[in-house]
């Protein structure tokens, strides 16, 4: 759309710039961009003699931003996504990261702009309507207090119009709760670092988006061929045509149980013989009763469930997918279905992240069971393995800071120190990490401890070629060449996150298509060896930014569990991540990254063409 606004919450006031096409071809947009204006107000914090490291995540002077790419909203495959970032994590201390699907992306376009910058801090609860580029601050006092549900239907009734998307906060991120996440249209997340911790220091309630403004494309007879000859390739993959389509990501339970790497009771194993209880294969049978997919989605792995009966009945709710399935389920110990269904649904309706709710829980299980946590700080809240009541109350607890959620909200890393047993948080630079053990499936090992933003599987998905072979299959066992698989998709990542739309589209489509049809979209001759160096710089100013804030190679570890632990029992009994091996992979990597010591060279970031 060629504009950016940006507001000043302090003093309530806006302004448009436009997108500098400089900036947008070393970048592209969505993660990318973001980035480039945080670094740019990092540098202008600095000269005011603000050192990084005092740079306080739920101040005024943290910095969050909306960002859309040039994909969004457009016939790309997959474009219902936008991204979120914000100048430091509440929860990790460096640059917080997140995404979303649904449809506020596309929609934050149709009223006319690329990103929203967000900067400042409101004395009092506010709301942002943008309605076809006419952009208004309303006081939200009203709003305050209430669940995601109750705030994206009252704002729609508000201004008189279905056809449009809110993002908001719930009481979570009111409450600045470090896990609290950003919600839009109801069950979608930008659930990681804390975001919606960041959004509720600012006083900021919700954005409501709304318009018809079409995104332009450069050549569009030209892209309409290439999308459509894209979007053949994704239908006729087995992944992105049929799997995720019939079953949701949840079609993972049983593959990554199946070879003993979904992580169990806090790590503690990686197999259950009872998963196939959580599995996508009981939900589509059970539970689900339609399918949800994000704005232009071509796989539609959304899920819409239903509970009928019982204590833990709810007659409509979306997901659980995946990772939440994982994180409240088998990483607790939980195999009741029903139970994660309503857990999941807190999580959408409080604004949680269900990843670091679910995996907190556990390990405030695992603390309490081995005597670390005294019975009387639970309060009445009986946090044991495998008890489904006690893990939906917790999520409850945890949004409103009520009992020992105050403690729960703290996320599991400040959680297990606090109790003396820092070991027990299965996290990575303070980010909780999801569903895939790397004791048996070691490239994601490396790529967890190496991810910007902390513990994240989708920083590098290397799962798919060591897993489900896609592009090709390599042993997950092995350490051989996994620095370089690491590398290759964390740039790719970034350049998914940066055009933006949905990861995906990845298991069918390479750089190349992206190459090709971005070409056509924006007007620009890209090859596919341009696109990956995009993917590099951006990786690359990233972590630069994140050395201003004190990290380096001490922080690209791996909980002790995983090296020193075999795993009891399953497909992948008695692998660790063995520390000699991870030491050496590491090194490689680093090697490959042209980084020292975990930080990016200056000669490095001048070969990227990256100006600090």
């Amino acid at each position: 759309m060629g504009k950016i606004l940006e507001v000043n919450l302090s003093d309530r006031t806006y302004k448009v710039t436009p997108i500098d096409e400089n900036v947008a071809r070393k970048y592209l947009g969505g993660k990318g961009y973001a980035l480039w204006i945080l670094y740019n107000d990092l540098k202008k914090l600095e000269l005011e003699g603000v050192a990084p490291k005092d740079i306080d995540p739920l101040g005024p002077e943290n910095t969050l931003i909306f960002a859309t790419g040039p994909a969004t909203g457009t016939a790309f495959p997959s474009s219902g996504r936008y991204h979120v970032m914000a100048l430091r994590s509440p929860l990790t201390g460096s640059i917080a990261s997140a995404n979303s699907g649904g449809e506020f992306g596309p929609h934050l376009k149709f009223a006319g702009y690329d990103m929203i910058v967000i900067r400042g801090k409101s004395d009092t609860p506010v709301y942002i309507s943008i309605i076809n580029g006419e952009v208004t601050i309303h006081d939200a006092s009203d709003l305050w207090g209430k669940t995601v549900f109750d705030t994206v239907r009252i704002l729609k009734e508000r201004h008189g119009d279905n056809n449009a998307s809110v993002a908001c906060i719930g009481p979570a991120g009111e409450n600045q709760v470090l896990i609290a996440a950003i919600m839009n249209d109801e069950h979608r997340a930008a659930g990681r670092t804390g975001v919606g911790a960041v959004m509720g220091s600012k006083k900021l309630k919700a954005i409501y988006v709304r318009g018809n403004q079409k995104p332009p494309v450069a050549k569009l007879e030209e892209f309409r061929e290439k999308t459509a000859k894209w979007l053949r390739v994704i239908k006729e993959n087995s992944v992105t045509g049929e799997g995720l389509p019939k079953y949701g990501t949840a079609i993972l339970v049983n593959i990554i149980n199946g070879i003993g790497s979904l992580p169990y009771k806090n790590w503690q194993g990686a197999y259950h013989s009872e998963a196939d209880k959580i599995s996508g294969e009981t939900m589509e049978q059970k539970y689900l009763i339609n399918r949800r997919p994000c704005w232009g989605c071509a796989i539609g792995c959304g899920r819409v469930t239903k509970v009928e009966s019982g204590p833990f009945q709810i007659l409509y709710s979306e997901g659980p997918e995946y990772e939440s399935i994982w994180a409240l389920g088998q990483d607790t110990g939980v195999h009741n279905l029903e139970a994660i269904i309503k857990a999941n649904h807190y999580c959408d309706e409080l604004g949680l992240d269900t990843i670091s709710m679910g995996s907190t829980i556990a390990a405030a299980m695992e603390l309490y069971e081995k005597g670390y946590i005294p019975k009387e700080d639970l309060q009445g809240l009986d946090l044991r393995f495998g008890n489904a009541a006690a893990l939906v109350e917790a999520v409850w607890r945890t949004a409103y800071k009520s009992g020992f959620g105050k403690y729960l909200a703290l996320g599991s890393k400040r959680l297990a120190e606090l109790y003396g047993a820092p070991e027990l948080s299965m996290s990575v630079k303070g980010l909780e990490m999801p569903a895939y053990d790397p004791r048996g499936i070691k490239g994601i090992g490396l790529n967890y401890a190496t991810a910007n933003r902390g513990g994240c599987h989708v920083t590098g998905y290397t799962v798919s070629p060591e897993v489900l072979g896609i592009p090709e299959q390599i042993d997950r066992l092995s350490y051989e060449g996994k620095a370089k698989w690491v590398k290759i998709f964390q740039d790719f990542t970034s350049v998914v996150n940066s055009t933006v739309n949905c990861l995906f589209v990845t298991f069918a489509l390479g750089a190349d298509a992206y190459a090709d049809m971005l070409s056509s979209l924006i007007g620009w001759d890209l090859t596919t060896e341009e696109i990956m160096t995009i993917g590099e710089r951006i990786y690359n100013l990233e972590r630069w930014m994140m050395a201003k804030y004190g990290f380096s190679k001490k922080d690209d570890r791996l909980p002790k569990r995983l090296l020193y632990e075999p795993l009891p029992d399953g497909p992948s009994k008695g692998e660790v991540m063995k520390p000699e091996e991870f030491e050496k992979i590491l090194e490689e990597y680093y090697k490959l990254r042209g980084w020292v010591d975990g930080v990016p060279t200056k000669e490095k970031l001048k070969e990227l063409g990256i100006n600090i």
